[in-house]
């Protein structure tokens, strides 16, 4: 495998295999491009349990079996996907140089889709993956806000970020409360009244425990443990830009990658896809995203040469 990347300059290399990447590499290679995808299985949409907001599948999907279809289809049309990460990123003349753990590869361009990190609640590992397969843990409101109508569930978080979690997820259910995980609540005194408005309970914390059982998840402060169907950690997560920003691509302040209408980031040759990119995290706006890039990423070589079979 490591032969077979290294004999060639690669038309695009695609840093990340989940939705944005792997819609990025169909494009790509079905344009007759050369494409190769690292592909760290680290991708948030692997964690799905099941997804019924995307289109075309009625009954839902597993997001592990979401992923093996799009990476099997980038494949059939002669991507290739190389289960390793990225370690360096640099610029050398007039292509890309990306060191991996066991070689280094040379392209023309690259496609960063390596999406974010979700801040976990204290919670042991194990359990976390069980809790997030069972869905008494969930991270996206706007994808399984429906699953949780009318069910008690708790917003782990503090602040606007809690606060607005909170909101969203008071058109689903009326039983619901915001737990600061690390004492006396950071709300705006706006927030506190429209919290108390909505009738959404605030609890103070520290968080001790955050503990799944059969059909319930208990979370317990220094005073007293809360039950519910569900909990939402509104922790924030870290989003994976480095390798651009050593690059020297423009970041937010918040660290998600700049770029314009068509994915270009401001160093030529580099896009940008997914939910390293401002904008909201679904997988439906991560394709849409992967879609724009790697046409651009197509115009974009046709500028240097013609590109003819």
């Amino acid at each position: 495998m490591t032969a077979e990347l290294e004999k060639r300059v690669w038309d695009c290399a695609v840093i990340g295999g989940g939705p944005a990447g792997l819609t990025a590499a169909i494009y790509l290679a079905r344009y007759h491009l050369s494409v190769t995808i690292f592909d760290d299985r680290t991708s948030r949409a692997a964690m799905i349990p099941i997804s019924h907001n995307h289109a075309g599948f009625p009954d839902g999907i597993n997001g592990a079996e979401l992923l093996s279809r799009m990476r099997a289809q980038a494949q059939r049309y002669g991507a290739l996907v190389q289960a390793s990460k990225v370690m360096t990123l640099e610029r050398e003349h007039d292509h890309f140089m990306l060191r991996f753990d066991s070689g280094v590869v040379l392209s023309r361009t690259v496609l960063m889709a390596t999406g974010v990190v979700n801040r976990r609640p204290p919670i042991s590992p194990d359990k976390h993956d069980d809790a997030v397969a069972r869905g008494l843990l969930r991270y996206c409101p706007v994808c399984d806000g429906f699953e949780v109508s009318d069910k008690p569930v708790g917003v782990l978080g503090t602040g606007t970020k809690g606060f607005k979690e909170a909101k969203f997820l008071r058109s689903f259910t009326r039983d619901l409360t915001l737990v600061a995980p690390d004492g006396e609540h950071d709300l705006s005194d706006e927030e506190q009244r429209d919290l108390e408005d909505l009738g959404i309970k605030v609890e103070a914390g520290p968080v001790v425990s955050v503990e799944p059982d059969a059909d319930m998840i208990t979370v317990t402060t220094a005073t007293r443990a809360y039950a519910f169907a569900s909990l939402y950690p509104a922790l924030g997560s870290d989003i994976r830009s480095g390798l651009a920003a050593e690059l020297g691509a423009r970041v937010s302040g918040e660290g998600c990658i700049d770029v314009d209408a068509h994915q270009r980031t401001s160093v030529p040759g580099l896009y940008a896809a997914g939910d390293v990119v401002i904008g909201l995290d679904q997988i439906s706006h991560a394709m849409g995203q992967a879609g724009v890039a790697a046409t651009a990423i197509r115009n974009d070589l046709c500028e240097i040469e013609t590109l003819v079979r």
